[in-house]
């Protein structure tokens, strides 16, 4: 793999580009390999290279039906924070966190991480009980996080009303660590590893079926065929229950769509993440000047991947009184991912009750955010047959013997 460094700029500025390689081989799939991992999104990609790095294991295939970071990781609004108040929640939220300052590095790709800060503001009494708790709980797991007042909010977000008539702005959960990054870069950065280890990377082509002997699997029907494993990754958002179901086992996953917006251009105004639980509304600006806008879930289980008038009316109507500003901007586009919400709101990196077959799912609305701590648990997982300490908790068979992990509780909303 050819490293990119500013000579390398340097350099094929002098000869026109010309000799600049494709980021990532496209090969036709082998017959066998060690391990399949099912999804060329951040979290499948994130497991293959972790299972490279950290495992040796580089006899890989990533399977994609569409093209690759095609899913949800095109399609989020790129928020990367840690502050959960559940230990298991937070531990393997703020690995990810600190492997994200490092990717750009790590990949020899710039993922254009920006540790811009993340604020939660607590508009509500109950609120600001909450977030306390979370700060303390946070001080107790080691995630640097703090409470801080109207007037520190409004130091830092100038633009935003903190006298809102109906909602006005009683504090925030400030994480100065938190911030953005390029969801496109992050997949693609992945898949530039991945391939530079010899990992095979099989866009275009759909899962049809798992085949398995003995109660272990064996292998993947495709729409190019048969390929043989000898360990199965299943990491495909919100088609989870799908492949789940050709293994011959069920998930306590739903499927709903989340929409997401971005305003016209404008000149730099916002320089932090505001997230609004009590509205339900968050915002961001763009490198490009764009304002990131998104909400909450559809109400009702769907896979549309496009967005819906009336979801943009509620968003924009509960974001309008807390900042002003945004009132008179044209809207630029929207979309929508379709993401899989388990039941108390926590992921899934499990065993499944198929040999050798392994699955993470169930990241909801937090999934960018979570991408390399969840590779980095998934790939310990299927190396080892066992799950490490960051996955120890997320296994499947918690939602049969109730230990769940309710963030959805503890947080008021699940992003």
């Amino acid at each position: 793999m050819k490293r990119y460094s500013v000579f390398a700029i340097a350099r094929e500025a002098l000869r026109y580009h010309t000799g600049w390689e494709r980021a990532w081989r496209s090969p036709e799939p082998k017959k066998e390999y060690d391990a399949i991992i099912v999804g060329a999104g951040g979290h499948g990609l994130a497991t293959a290279y972790y299972l490279g790095k950290n495992h040796g294991i580089r006899n890989v295939a990533i399977i994609e039906k569409g093209w690759l970071g095609g899913g949800n990781t095109g399609r989020n609004t790129t928020i990367i924070r840690s502050n959960y108040l559940q230990d298991s929640s937070a531990a393997i939220y703020e690995k990810a966190r600190s492997l994200y300052e490092t990717m750009s590095q790590d990949l020899n790709y710039n993922v254009m991480f920006s540790p811009r800060g993340v604020m939660m503001l607590a508009q509500t009494h109950h609120e600001v009980r909450g977030y306390l708790r979370t700060a303390h709980a946070n001080k107790l797991q080691g995630v640097e996080t703090e409470f801080i007042t109207p007037q520190r909010v409004k130091e830092l977000c100038p633009i935003l009303n903190i006298d809102g008539p109906r909602y006005p702005v009683l504090g925030a959960l400030w994480q100065a660590r938190g911030g953005t990054g390029r969801h496109d870069a992050v997949a693609w950065g992945y898949a530039r590893a991945c391939s530079d280890m010899g990992m095979d990377i099989i866009q275009q082509c759909e899962v049809k079926g798992v085949r398995s002997e003995n109660g272990v699997v064996t292998g993947v029907e495709t729409t190019k065929g048969h390929i043989g494993c000898k360990k199965l990754g299943i990491v495909v958002a919100g088609h989870s229950g799908q492949v789940a179901d050709m293994a011959g086992f069920r998930l306590p996953v739903e499927a709903v769509a989340l929409q997401a917006l971005v305003s016209e251009p404008i000149k730099p105004c916002m320089d932090i993440v505001v997230m609004a639980n009590t509205v339900h509304g968050y915002m961001s600006q763009s490198d490009k000047g764009e304002m990131v806008i998104g909400g909450g879930t559809d109400g009702f289980n769907n896979y549309t991947q496009r967005g819906s008038f009336h979801h943009i009316e509620e968003t924009l109507r509960a974001l309008v009184e807390t900042f002003p500003i945004i009132s008179r901007l044209k809207m630029l586009r929207q979309w929508g991912g379709i993401v899989d919400m388990t039941g108390d709101r926590s992921p899934i990196i499990s065993k499944t009750p198929l040999g050798n077959c392994f699955i993470n799912c169930g990241w909801g609305t937090g999934g960018f955010k979570a991408i390399p701590g969840s590779g980095w648990a998934m790939a310990d997982l299927m190396a080892k047959g066992e799950p490490g300490p960051l996955a120890a908790e997320f296994d499947m068979w918690r939602f049969k013997e109730g230990r769940f992990i309710d963030e959805s509780v503890a947080a008021g909303v699940a992003h």
